[in-house]
Formats: C-alpha cells, structure tokens, sequence
C-alpha cells in the first residue's frame, strides 16, 4: 500500500516515519510512504501556494493551480481515466482540514481497501473550494479542534491504516480485538478492556483478582464489564443509547 503526503513542509515527517510500527512496516517493504513538497509544483520564482480570498476576510487560502498539478503528476491514472465511464480508482485523496468529518476507526478501515491514499494538508485559512468540490474523495478531521495544518492528522492516518495491512502488526489479531473494533450486541462501539501485567501487587494497587485465578471464562466477562465501564466513565457518546437520545 502507497501512502502520498503532499504538504508545504516535508520535513515535518523526517521524524514521525522513523520509528514504532510505520517505520517496521516501511522497513519490511509492506507500505510506502512518499512524502511530496507542493511547492515542487508552483510555477513562480517565489513558489506560491496560497493568495488572499475573495470577498476579503483573515487569513490566506491554498491556491488550487498547484494542488491540481500534484495530484495529476502524482496520481496520474486518475486524469487518465476520468471520462472512462464505469472506471473504478484504487486511489483516493484526502484532504485533511477541521471542516471534515470526524476521522474513526470505520474510516481507517474503508481506507485501507485502496492500493494508493494521497493525504493533502490543508493549510492557512483553509483551502481553496474547487479543491474539495473536484480533487477531493473525502475531508477528514481529527478532532473538534483546530491545528495550524493537516500535518499531525496526516501522521495519525498513515498509522491507523498502516496498523490494517496483513503482516504490518506482529499479530494480526491485535487490531481486531482493540477499541474502536468490535461491538456490543447493542451495536454500540466497545472500547479495549483495562490491562494490568506483573508485578500483581505495587504501592497496595492489586490486579484484579478475576484476572490471576486462570478462569478464562470469568476473565472473559469481566473484561467485557471493564470495558463497558470504561466506555461509560470515557466516551459515553459511543453507546447507542447515548445516540438515541442525542448525547
């Protein structure tokens, strides 16, 4: 699998690619990450990518000349085929920007069905609109906040589909038995359960004791009554019940 990063400052992922489970999978040759300066496709002596907008406001937006150009230059079978009717991509492009849906679980999974993921950093003010409306299969946000560019939340992606390519994870199993995962036969999100390794017992804090009686199928319930607790004390949101009422 083939990740694109197309951002004004590459450099900021000389450092993010070079460690834990992304940095073994690049490594192991299971995916590729390229990182790619859109300043690379200005056509300008100062290489400008952002302008003021129009109807006047704060701040600067992204300039939809040199996103375009990348995108052709580095998705080339998308402009190739575009009036190809029925054809189908096995690429997408995400713009990473604080208007976009929220980022989840269901999204890494969805987005590792394709074989490229070309990841735009949004910038600035935000982007110019043409971009979303032509260039752009989906606009995701990481949180309901707002950062100073689509960077970190570049990062985050690139991991969280990393984690779902066979052989990325040293046991497979581990990002099907994690939050965000599984359900509950409510159909509400279950998060992971609590976890606790030795020693049992530091500063008076004890394991549980369900946990070192070798009782498999007691451990099993009470991970699933930890995890729900868990899921009420943090993300009470994620039950059905909470969505039903509007919560």
């Amino acid at each position: 699998m083939i990740f694109h990063i197309l951002t004004i400052f590459p450099s900021f992922f000389e450092s993010t690619l070079k460690y834990g489970v992304v940095a073994n999978a690049i490594q192991a040759g299971l995916i590729d990450v390229r990182v790619h300066n859109l300043r690379d496709w200005t056509t300008d002596r100062h290489q400008t990518v952002d302008d003021r907008p129009f109807g006047g406001g704060e701040g600067m937006v992204l300039k939809v000349e040199p996103v375009y150009r990348a995108i052709q230059s580095i998705l080339p079978q998308r402009f190739a085929a575009a009036n190809e009717e029925g054809k189908s991509f096995s690429s997408r492009v995400v713009l990473l920007s604080a208007q976009g849906k929220r980022f989840d679980q269901a999204a890494a999974r969805d987005c590792r069905r394709y074989d490229e993921i070309l990841l735009l950093c949004g910038r600035y003010e935000g982007v110019d609109e043409r971009i979303t409306d032509h260039l752009v299969d989906d606009e995701f946000s990481i949180g309901d906040f707002v950062l100073s560019g689509g960077e970190l939340g570049a990062a985050l992606i690139v991991d969280a589909v990393a984690r779902l390519v066979p052989g990325v994870l040293g046991n497979q199993a581990s990002s099907q038995f994690e939050s965000f995962s599984e359900t509950d036969r409510d159909g509400s999100l279950l998060l992971d359960c609590p976890h606790y390794t030795r020693p049992a017992d530091f500063n008076s804090w004890r394991v549980p004791e369900v946990l070192l009686g070798g009782n498999h199928a007691a451990i099993k319930r009470w991970r699933h009554e930890a995890s729900l607790a868990k899921r009420e004390k943090n993300r009470p949101d994620l039950s059905v019940g909470a969505k039903e009422r509007g919560n």
